[in-house]
């Protein structure tokens, strides 16, 4: 059982959606979960207090405060937990590192790499006087992901040769969805290229045990403005001339190669324009001696195949990754009856409880979150380098591309 008499104090700034998951996650943990220190919902911090309030009272925090500096210099609060756009991810978590504080920041870590090196420092500094730092990249926590972990650890896979990584999502293909402060570059950094190329590129390091170490890519932003309040629909209707439109400041989708330091070439693109896909994050690494694949939206499932049995019986298998030996999920269900999106955030939890009660760095590390910052920052420079692209040239005459003009059998 959790250990009652040793508490964790917890003050969380951010009650939107991902502070919905990090609450629903410190509430849900120690009742599934044996853990060395008790969580306590002391605070929840967030500009508009009714809000935050209404949001309290929901998940059991114990107050609220409006300021997140008064969280600080609480005694009661041991960690702070920051669930806020990405420009504000620096200042909370250096001050909060160097008031003795642990801090569990999202992902991805900062909106720059220098953003993300003062972080790593300020973390790197706490750690020598025993105060830690995490960050938020819960899909390595999905059972069926970190069972690959495992399985590429034993070496079932070999040498490890091909990485390719795909998030797809579809909730900005309406050119009229409003503006929100994830398509505004100072508030989130990049778009679909740090939002959720983040988780990919932490994903595919974490699985492969391996760096990534050159990238080259593409940038996209399909639809340049947007509604900036409310239902597009109530202000006049799609593409009418009376809607008030902001400027989209951010990418739209990312596709970027990249090799890494074993030798392995990766392939990645996210993007919030692929239609009909709602979160898809799919991962298929290919090695000498077998491969694996790993859909979301089929996350209770891990597609394994060994390629040392014989041909005539070889074939990717399909695990159902919920056996009590299985990571996390011997906490929960009986097997076979699957987890979901929210868990991930609870396994959180209990990584983080059981590192900071073992005086031990948590993983992914502030560290870690650097080096995933490195990585958006060359995809982004190497996007903006059009001197990288090499022009395809096509028939003189043929205005329409390669194949123009053959149609109905036409030679």
């Amino acid at each position: 059982m959790t250990d009652t008499s040793r508490e964790l104090g917890v003050g969380q700034v951010g009650y939107a959606f991902m502070g919905a998951a990090h609450s629903q996650a410190w509430r849900t943990a120690p009742s599934f979960f044996d853990l060395p220190l008790a969580p306590r919902l002391r605070a929840l911090c967030g500009r508009d207090a009714a809000a935050a309030q209404a949001v309290a009272d929901r998940f059991g925090w114990e107050s609220v405060e409006s300021d997140w500096r008064a969280l600080i210099t609480r005694d009661d609060i041991d960690l702070i937990d920051i669930c806020t756009p990405g420009s504000t991810h620096v200042e909370i978590a250096v001050a909060a590192l160097r008031a003795g504080k642990h801090v569990l920041c999202e992902k991805p870590l900062a909106n720059t790499v220098e953003e993300a090196e003062l972080m790593a420092e300020a973390a790197a500094e706490a750690a020598t006087r025993g105060v830690y730092a995490m960050v938020g990249f819960t899909y390595r926590r999905t059972p069926a992901l970190s069972f690959a972990r495992q399985l590429v650890a034993d070496g079932r896979l070999g040498t490890i040769r091909h990485v390719r990584a795909q998030y797809l999502q579809d909730w900005l293909t309406d050119a009229d969805a409003p503006l929100s402060w994830r398509l505004d570059k100072t508030l989130a950094g990049s778009g679909a290229l740090g939002d959720i190329g983040a988780h990919l590129v932490d994903a595919a390091q974490f699985l492969t045990g391996s760096a990534i170490s050159s990238v080259s890519g593409v940038l996209q932003t399909f639809v340049d403005s947007r509604p900036v309040a409310g239902d597009h629909g109530t202000l006049g209707g799609s593409g009418s001339a009376d809607v008030e439109r902001g400027p989209v400041t951010v990418d739209d989708a990312a596709a970027f190669t990249a090799r890494f330091d074993n030798g392995a070439l990766g392939v990645f693109e996210a993007t919030r324009f692929a239609t009909g896909r709602k979160n898809a994050m799919r991962l298929e690494i290919s090695g000498s001696d077998g491969a694996l694949a790993f859909d979301f939206e089929e996350m209770n499932l891990l597609h394994f195949y060994d390629a040392t049995e014989p041909a005539e019986t070889a074939g990717f298998r399909r695990i159902v990754v919920t056996e009590p030996t299985h990571p996390y999920a011997g906490a929960w269900w009986p097997a076979g009856h699957g987890l979901g999106y929210e868990h991930g955030f609870t396994h959180q939890v209990v990584d983080l409880v059981n590192a900071i009660a073992a005086g031990e760095q948590p993983t992914p590390s502030f560290a870690d979150g650097l080096s995933v910052q490195r990585v958006l920052a060359a995809v982004e420079a190497s996007a903006m380098d059009e001197s990288r692209h090499q022009k395809v040239p096509h028939d003189a005459g043929t205005a329409e591309g390669p194949h123009a003009g053959r149609q109905g059998g036409a030679s």
